[in-house]
């Protein structure tokens, strides 16, 4: 599926690159590992080959990929539940999907109410979270640095508001 050097996104950890890939012996059983450098945590994950796909590792965006996160970040946000709670679970679920696309609309989503009305302790860290997945996504696939990419999503973020 992948091989080493390529560039790929995890749902909750962002975009890294695959450095290895690696034999290991897990009850009785030898499986292949991807070993997957996130460069923007500083971490390193190992996603078995058999279950990659089931876990939601993808290929990092092309241009057109980062061009229709762009378009989710400056578009309208979408409506979210009143409740704090149903909302941080909706919001969870949309980032683990690993759909990048869901992940940019609940940034938006979340920055918008965060101007209006102020988000939750625990929805700002969702929310930074989340910015943290797309930056990962566009350092990746743009190879830019993070200042760069922080930069292009706050512009996204900020054209609706003109």
């Amino acid at each position: 599926m992948f091989k080493k050097g390529d560039k790929v996104c995890h749902p909750m950890h962002g975009a890294g690159i695959i450095e290895d890939i690696e034999q290991k012996e897990l009850f009785g059983e030898k499986q292949e590992f991807y070993v997957i450098h996130i460069p923007l945590s500083r971490m390193k994950l190992m996603v078995s080959k058999e279950k990659a796909e089931e876990v939601g590792i993808r290929q990092v965006q092309n241009e057109k990929g980062i061009e229709g996160i762009m378009k989710v970040l400056s578009g309208i946000s979408t409506t979210m539940p009143e409740n704090w709670t149903k909302r941080y679970k909706e919001n969870i679920e949309k980032i683990t999907s690993g759909d990048v696309g869901e992940v940019a609309q609940t940034v938006k989503n979340l920055y918008m109410r965060e101007t209006k009305k102020g988000l939750s302790v625990m929805e700002k860290k969702l929310l930074t979270n989340a910015k943290q997945i797309l930056v990962s996504e566009l350092i990746m696939s743009k190879n830019i640095e993070k200042e760069r990419a922080e930069e292009i999503i706050e512009d996204a973020l900020l054209k609706e508001k003109k």
